[in-house]
């Protein structure tokens, strides 16, 4: 067996790793720390990718935080930003990327390892980060471990030092930063893409897709995290206005965020958060967009769909916002008073209802009148159908309700031969009735109902109509086992309002139904959900917008090119013509492109001439 050499370089951080005394080793581990921003050494990248797969695996080993591997990071990051020779050495390049990941992971959930890593002077170098002195991937982990920093109420307020820089590059980097990656990475060809990234999202192990699938994701999270900051400083009442930037409120609809990043509060999370506080309630109030946005999620599959619901409530229950949004806001949830539960929430139907009808006596006897006639009669059915309704089903004697059983299934069976007849509106009208007559308890036959009209409304081409009747068969049949049939035909409806996320995502609960489905065996997905699937996966694709943008960009550059380069055409064939004068008076002139200006001066020229 031959043994190893031993290693010549003094305070080898592998040979340290070796090291059986325990004491001896936290010295030298120290001293390693200590040093390693100060030597030139290339397999200080080694060391770094070894420290990151650590702090990944093991964040609340307190031995590296203890021995000063926050200084040393700092310092590293530092240099890199400082020193562009040295970063530019060998693969120095890797090591700020490496040292800020270190840093987020161990103060991502232990409050005592950020007080350390703030004591050690973390946060100036992740600000230079965060400025964008590297690029998006080195920004990214920089946000996020400033974003760990100020979740932790004993260091909140030394990131908070630098509260409005931190915010409004959090601001900009949430609302660009998918232009951005889209710009420098994505749409780059292979061989333009820069090796260190490709290296850094692969591990050096996948081509080009994997690459564009890795970018992705990471674009996702650092909108997340940039997010998750800024709700750290909304949390606690902080920079509101700077937050309540319009063009940012009306931005942050379009910021998912949670899929690939669910500790991220996103967009949604973010508008709630504001919506918590009397400032932001006001700002928000005032953007129909931004009301309209969070109502659609309100009726969708979404996971964030809670918590639509309660950015709406607040906005409904602050005197100040209720009538700027009830308008808007009644006619979405008027059709979710009968859900039950959503996720671990009860009777969320009921607190919808009771908002919405917090003072609706004002309404019915006059005294006060909405701008919109159709949220007055949503609310008016509301009513009805709440109190009214209620009244007159305890009334009813068992022989009455059986007597109307029989009825509310003459009906069904009318509505259903009018609809294969090709009578829609009739079909329609006689589903209606048939919902009036219909006991509230009677839920099963209330969910036909209801998706039935919905199917009536699509064919008719009234896909508003069509989402308020499948979301109350939604609401009906609840989020454990909800009805496939309303969740396709209220994709279909999306989909005819061109709401592609919210379309998307029932098309995929549709799909998960059926293959949850004790009935369906070996289920496929059929064709048509196939097909809204990949239409609405590439409208909603994560680059989708900064796709378009940069087309258009690059459209209108080339067609300032092409008039740049007409109208130089134009001024070199005019120095030709007056050299051509000069030179040979008697010459005829030829025609420059139409020129208005050179035929004018042509004319002058000629008149000249004649008159001498």
């Amino acid at each position: 067996m031959h043994s190893e050499p031993p290693c010549s370089k003094l305070n080898c951080f592998f040979c340290t790793m070796k090291e059986p005394d325990p004491s001896l080793r936290s010295a030298k581990l120290r001293q390693c720390f200590k040093e390693m921003p100060l030597r030139d050494d290339q397999e200080h990248i080694l060391v770094l990718s070894g420290l990151w797969n650590i702090s990944m695996t093991q964040p609340d080993d307190p031995e590296f935080p203890s021995l000063g591997i926050f200084e040393c990071m700092a310092k590293l990051i530092r240099r890199g930003i400082t020193d562009r020779n040295w970063l530019l050495r060998g693969q120095n390049i890797y090591i700020p990327y490496y040292a800020a990941h270190i840093i987020g992971s161990y103060t991502m959930d232990n409050p005592q390892f950020a007080e350390k890593a703030v004591d050690s002077g973390v946060i100036p170098p992740l600000m230079e980060l965060l400025r964008g002195k590297m690029s998006w991937v080195e920004q990214r982990v920089a946000v996020r471990a400033l974003g760990h920093l100020a979740s932790h109420e004993k260091t909140f307020e030394a990131v908070a030092v630098h509260e409005v820089e931190m915010v409004r590059w959090a601001m900009e980097v949430a609302s660009n930063c998918l232009e951005v990656v889209y710009k420098e990475f994505v749409g780059l060809k292979a061989r333009k893409r820069p090796d260190y990234h490709c290296d850094l999202l692969t591990r050096g192990l996948g081509g080009l897709q994997l690459q564009s699938r890795k970018a992705e994701e990471w674009a996702s999270q650092l909108q997340c995290w940039s997010l998750y900051l800024l709700n750290c400083f909304a949390c606690k009442h902080r920079s509101l206005h700077l937050i309540c930037n319009q063009q940012f409120l009306n931005n942050l609809c379009g910021m998912w965020g949670g899929l690939l990043n669910l500790s991220s509060p996103a967009g949604l999370g973010l508008l709630t958060t504001l919506c918590s506080f009397k400032t932001g309630r006001e700002n928000v109030a005032k953007l129909r967009q931004v009301v309209e946005s969070v109502c659609n999620v309100s009726r969708s599959s979404d996971d964030w769909q809670i918590m639509a619901i309660d950015c709406l409530l607040l906005l409904l229950k602050d005197p100040e916002t209720r009538y700027q949004v009830i308008e808007i806001a009644a006619l979405s949830l008027v059709d979710l008073v009968q859900l039950r539960s959503l996720g671990e929430r009860k009777m969320v139907g009921e607190t919808i209802a009771q908002a919405l009808l917090q003072d609706y006596c004002k309404i019915k006897y006059g005294f006060l009148k909405l701008k919109s006639k159709e949220a007055e009669k949503a609310l008016e059915e509301l009513w009805e159908f709440k109190v009214e309704k209620i009244k007159r089903d305890k009334l009813m004697s068992e022989q009455e309700l059986k007597e109307r059983q029989v009825l509310i299934g003459e009906l069904k069976k009318q509505g259903n031969q009018k609809f294969w007849s090709g009578k829609i509106e009739r079909a329609c009208k006689i589903y209606s009735e048939a919902l009036e007559l219909c006991p509230l308890n009677n839920r099963k036959e209330r969910i036909v109902l209801y998706s039935n009209r919905a199917q009536c409304h699509l064919l008719l081409k009234n896909p508003a109509a069509a989402i308020s009747d499948t979301t109350r068969a939604l609401c009906l049949s609840g989020t454990v086992s909800p009805h496939s049939k309303s969740l396709w035909r209220r994709s279909q409806a999306y989909d005819m309002k061109g709401l592609a996320k919210e379309s998307l995502m029932d098309c995929f609960m549709f799909i998960n139904s059926r293959i949850k489905s004790e009935h369906t065996k070996r289920v496929r997905i059929p064709y048509y959900a196939a097909r809204m699937i990949n239409k609405q996966m590439n409208s909603t694709w994560l680059f989708a917008n900064a796709k378009s943008k940069l087309c258009v960009k690059k459209e209108k550059q080339v067609h300032e090119y092409e008039s740049k380069g007409k109208h130089q055409l134009q001024e070199m064939m005019m120095r030709l013509m007056d050299d051509k004068d000069k030179s040979f008076p008697d010459m005829p002139t030829i025609a420059v492109a139409e020129d208005p200006k050179a035929e004018k001066r042509w004319k002058k020229k000629m008149e000249k001439q004649v008159i001498l």
